[in-house]
C-alpha cells in the first residue's frame, strides 16, 4: 500500500514540476519578448509585468510542493542539528507540525478572500486577470505542501540518497 500511495506522489510531484517549469517558461518567455517589442519595435505589452508576476507566484507555490516533499526547505537548524539524534527528531517532527499547522490555518483563512475576489468579479489593473485566479495559487500550493508533508511524515517519504542535507 506504501508503495502504491508513494507512486502515486512520485507522479503528482513530477507534474508539479513540470507544471512550475512551464510556468517558469513562459514567464522569461513573456519577458523577452516584451523587452525585444520595447527596444527594437519602441513598443511593449502593457500587461506583460503582471502576467509575469502571477506566473510566477505561481511557479513558485506549485514548486514549493516539490521542495516540501523532500524535506529541502530552508530551516534554521544550525542549533538543532547538534542535538542527540532523537531530541532531532523530534525538534523536526515539531517542526513539520507547526507548518502544516500554519498552512491550513491561511488556506482556511484564505478561503473567504477568494470566494469574494470570485463573486465581485475583481480583475487586475492591466492584464484584466480575474484575481481570484493568481490569488488561489496561494493556499492551492500550501495545501499542496501540508499534503505532501503528511504524506511524508506518515510513509517515510523519499530516502534521500544525495547525501546532501538540502539546508
Amino acid at each position: 500500500m506504501t508503495d502504491l500511495v508513494l507512486g502515486g506522489v512520485r507522479a503528482f510531484v513530477n507534474l508539479l514540476r513540470i507544471v512550475a517549469g512551464v510556468l517558469l517558461l513562459l514567464s522569461v518567455t513573456l519577458n523577452f519578448v516584451n523587452v525585444v517589442a520595447r527596444y527594437f519595435f519602441n513598443a511593449s505589452f502593457h500587461w506583460a509585468e503582471e502576467s509575469m508576476l502571477f506566473l510566477m507566484v505561481g511557479c513558485v507555490f506549485l514548486g514549493n510542493g516539490v521542495v516540501s516533499w523532500t524535506g529541502r526547505q530552508i530551516r534554521m537548524d544550525v542549533i538543532v542539528g547538534m542535538m542527540p539524534p532523537r531530541i532531532r527528531d523530534a525538534l523536526n517532527l515539531a517542526a513539520e507540525l507547526v507548518f502544516v499547522a500554519t498552512a491550513l490555518t491561511i488556506v482556511y483563512y484564505a478561503s473567504p478572500v477568494i470566494r469574494d475576489l470570485y463573486s465581485f468579479d475583481q480583475r487586475s489593473q492591466s492584464a484584466e486577470i480575474p484575481m481570484y485566479i493568481p490569488q488561489s495559487l496561494v493556499p492551492i500550493g500550501l495545501s499542496i505542501m501540508a499534503f505532501l508533508v503528511v504524506v511524508r511524515l506518515i510513509t517515510g517519504g523519499e530516502p534521500d540518497t544525495s547525501g546532501k542535507s538540502g539546508h
